[in-house]
């Protein structure tokens, strides 16, 4: 019986069966069965590494996505809170009625969604296609009049870029929430739309509370950092990761007490609506 041992621990042993012929287990033989024996337990011991760094990493991979699904659900709660806060006010309004059960089947489709990804790591159904930004910036818009306040618009036409339009509603709808969160009503919040060498380029700014030049390097687009005493840093960290990875970029300018002026550049996709065929005159 060969002892299989690695740093110390005892990961299991061999038993060898009688040989065949006679063989004299000398300190040669005794040499070559320990050397073997240490190459047997040091793959056994790295595979042992592999499996346990793959489940840690898919942990990790669980605990980010749980992160995400937790903050887009707290995005859905304010959205549900604040259309309870006004049934009592509106609920003999037929359109506020209709609006009403458009937002409770728009929450549930998107927690289905959440859940979906959550147990299964699903990406969002579709693939990438073009999306027309005057579109959401009237969502935008009209989720900010539900709130009380008032988010100005300038599109200059209709641009779209690729990706998902849900989930880049979300993204920008998250740049803007900060703008109006860290801007007293009295302030203004402004979204700009406007075609850029080659690129559409979206400013979202306010003349809010700002930031400062170190946090903005060092800590405004990692997760579970936030100037928000009840935020958790996902948000913001999500957006740039989705920028990114549609081949864009964000910039910020920003002065503490003055506001703040994001700067992001996607591609550009164009909305052919026409065709260029023409049938010849006879």
């Amino acid at each position: 019986m060969i002892p299989l041992q690695a740093g110390g621990e005892l990961l299991g042993f061999v038993v060898l069966a009688p040989p065949r012929t006679p063989v004299d287990l000398n300190w040669e033989a005794r040499d070559l069965l320990k050397t073997a024996s240490r190459q047997a337990a040091g793959y056994l011991a790295q595979m042992r590494a592999t499996e346990a760094l793959l489940e840690s990493r898919k942990f990790d991979a669980f605990n980010r996505m749980s992160a995400f699904v937790v903050h887009d659900l707290k995005n859905i709660v304010t959205q549900l809170s604040l259309m309870m806060k006004n049934a009592r006010r509106l609920r003999d309004n037929p359109e506020f009625q209709e609006d009403m059960l458009l937002t409770v089947e728009s929450s549930l489709e998107k927690m289905r969604r959440m859940m979906l990804q959550l147990r299964e790591g699903a990406v969002p159904p579709g693939g990438a296609r073009g999306v027309a930004l005057a579109a959401i910036v009237d969502k935008l818009q009209t989720l900010a009049r539900q709130a009380g306040r008032t988010l100005e618009a300038e599109v200059a036409e209709d641009l779209a870029t690729r990706g998902h339009d849900e989930r880049l509603e979300r993204v920008l709808g998250h740049l803007v929430q900060n703008a109006l969160d860290a801007t007293p009503p009295s302030g203004r919040v402004w979204v700009r739309v406007a075609r850029f060498s080659g690129q559409v380029r979206v400013e979202i700014g306010d003349t809010g509370q700002g930031m400062s030049d170190q946090f903005v390097r060092t800590r405004l687009f990692k997760p579970f950092s936030s100037t928000k005493h009840s935020g958790m840093g996902i948000g913001t960290y999500e957006s740039a990761q989705y920028i990114r990875e549609l081949g864009g970029s964000i910039e910020v300018d920003s002065e503490v007490g003055r506001g703040t002026v994001l700067t992001v550049l996607l591609p550009l996709f164009d909305l052919t609506r026409g065709s260029d065929l023409h049938t010849t005159p006879t």
